[in-house]
């Protein structure tokens, strides 16, 4: 049986490993040392690989490695003119073959073929072959672009706008989805006794760091987050971070449950369409209601891309 004390230590490594994650994520192009690394999580490199390991399933080479590969991929989809040999040697490989074996073992095809035929396709899926390697297979666009449109004129209203910088407290979540209602409950948790649903402008916000277009679901990484007045001091697996404002297509949406992917897949033609491109990650959800509240069971919401 765990006891409060172990869950309390529990909660302060998780929160250090996502401290880590955030700074990995947001410096994919600079050298990521174990050494430097595990100084920001306030362990010894040794202690912090082994904690590292235990907590994402991965070693910290293979985490790094792998949103290295996942960033060129989606840059590789947003933009076909860009040179991969460039990009690899931005994102720290060391030679653009070291980086073709790397991306092949990762997603079973070469860059090349990747960049060449990425708009033939909408998602990537990996499963698991006989010897446990992941392979990818290539799930075909069935969206018909005329039914996106169509589906849009009668669900949302998007536009293209200033959106604030946001101060969040968040909790992470990896994986599916529809299992991000845990991390919320334990934020909400946290956050009821401190006040802090008092917030005059209180938004429950999802934010998404990785796109599912390049990375398995099963490690897809999302913070379940809540608006703050102020800065707060991270508390065990409750982290603080502030999501940069700037311009962004926003569509505001009342849907069920079942029609987020459709809702997303929506606002991503929309942008292309209409000649825009994304910019950085950190896409978001934006909530303006309790959808249990709601006669449908409908989420209120805004879905936020940044663009360019």
């Amino acid at each position: 049986m765990k006891t409060p004390n172990t869950t309390r230590v529990q909660r302060e490594y998780i929160g250090r490993i996502n401290k880590v994650m955030d700074h990995i994520e947001r410096n994919l192009d600079k050298n990521l040392r174990l050494e430097s690394v595990s100084e920001i999580a306030c362990f010894s490199p040794f202690h912090f690989h082994r904690i590292f390991s235990a907590i994402t399933g991965e070693t910290l080479n293979n985490f790094i490695n792998r949103k290295r590969i996942e960033s060129i991929a989606a840059c590789l989809i947003q933009d076909k003119d860009l040179v991969i040999s460039e990009l690899a040697y931005q994102y720290g490989f060391n030679s653009s073959s070291v980086f073709s074996r790397a991306f092949k073992k990762y997603y079973g095809i070469s860059p090349t073929a990747f960049k060449n035929n990425s708009e033939k396709y909408s998602k990537i899926s990996k499963t698991s072959s006989k010897n446990g390697k992941k392979n990818v297979s290539f799930e075909k666009y069935i969206c018909n672009i005329t039914n996106i449109k169509n589906w849009l004129k009668m669900n949302a209203k998007i536009e293209v706008k200033e959106m604030p910088e946001f101060k969040l407290a968040y909790v992470s979540h990896v994986g599916d989805f529809n299992l991000i209602g845990q991390a919320y409950e334990r934020l909400m948790k946290w956050a009821g006794p401190k006040g802090l649903f008092n917030n005059p402008d209180f938004h429950t916000v999802t934010v998404y760091h990785d796109d599912p277009q390049v990375t398995e679901i099963s490690k897809v990484r999302q913070s379940a987050c809540i608006t703050l007045q102020k800065e707060i001091k991270p508390d065990g697996d409750i982290g603080y971070m502030t999501l940069s404002g700037g311009k962004f297509a926003v569509g505001r949406f009342e849907i069920g449950a079942m029609e987020f992917e459709q809702a997303w897949n929506s606002m991503c033609v929309w942008v292309t369409e209409n000649g825009f491109s994304t910019r950085g990650k950190d896409f978001y959800e934006l909530y303006h209601n309790d959808h249990t509240q709601h006669p449908e069971q409908k989420f209120i919401l805004d879905i936020c891309i940044p663009v360019n």
